[in-house]
């Protein structure tokens, strides 16, 4: 009897281990799974920020990458452009003295101007342009002077030298491809002196040509009208822009 009833207090004392371990058990297994259920939860939200981000850059890009070609694509599209200012140089007997980087004159895009020509970069369409500004004098005086006759024709010229055109390249052979012709004044009458007969033309042209690289722009002018240049800023110029 005594036998049975130790046997009896050892399965009781058991049975109220087990109980305790397991009202200890039951509220740290709820807590574990709440955790991996938020942790689960906060996982699942990153991947969808993740392949939204990822569709609205693209397949295959991250932000780095994206900016990198967004630069180099702008950079690409720079359009080759020159613009250069005229100046009278009594050394030049053919032409104005044309300035770059002066005031607005720049380049940009591989354009440059290398012995008061202009220099293309690659094959393609270019707008060409000039204008040459010149002060006369158109008076009633009998003299010789070139600038104060009845008339005055002014003339303007681009030329072009390519590798195309099949010329020796120490020739140097110029096509003309740009010309213009103005008259310039007529006899006119003023009461001041100083003014009398002054008049300022503009000879302006342009249009666009297939260019190859390597081909060379050039400006001629008359000898005769050239210390009559007007060199102030605007008034004589010269440039191409890529189309």
């Amino acid at each position: 009897m005594e036998g049975e009833c130790k046997v009896l207090l050892d399965a009781t004392a058991t049975t109220e281990a087990r109980k305790q371990t397991t009202q200890k058990v039951k509220p740290s297994s709820k807590l574990t799974t709440a955790l991996l259920a938020f942790t689960l939860c906060l996982a699942a939200a990153a991947a969808a920020v993740l392949v939204f981000n990822r569709h609205a850059k693209g397949p295959g890009q991250d932000e780095d990458s994206f900016d990198l070609h967004h630069t180099l694509r702008q950079i690409s599209n720079v359009r080759a452009a020159i613009h250069l200012q005229g100046e009278y140089n009594p050394a030049m007997t053919t032409s104005v003295e044309w300035k770059n980087e002066v005031d607005q004159s720049y380049s940009q895009g591989g354009l440059e101007l290398d012995n008061n020509e202009i220099v293309i970069p690659r094959n393609g369409l270019y707008f060409i342009y000039s204008q040459a500004s010149f002060r006369v004098s158109c008076s009633n005086s009998d003299t010789d002077d070139t600038t104060s006759k009845p008339m005055v024709h002014l003339s303007h010229t681009v030329k072009r030298w390519s590798s195309t055109y099949g010329n020796d390249d120490t020739k140097k052979s110029y096509e003309t491809i740009l010309h213009s012709v103005r008259t310039a004044c007529q006899k006119t009458a003023s009461n001041d002196p100083d003014q009398e007969g002054n008049w300022f033309s503009a000879v302006y042209m342009g249009a666009v040509f297939n260019l190859s690289k390597g081909d060379r722009l050039k400006t001629v002018m008359e000898e005769k009208m050239l210390p009559y240049l007007e060199d102030e800023q605007g008034k004589t110029f010269f440039g191409v822009f890529a189309l």
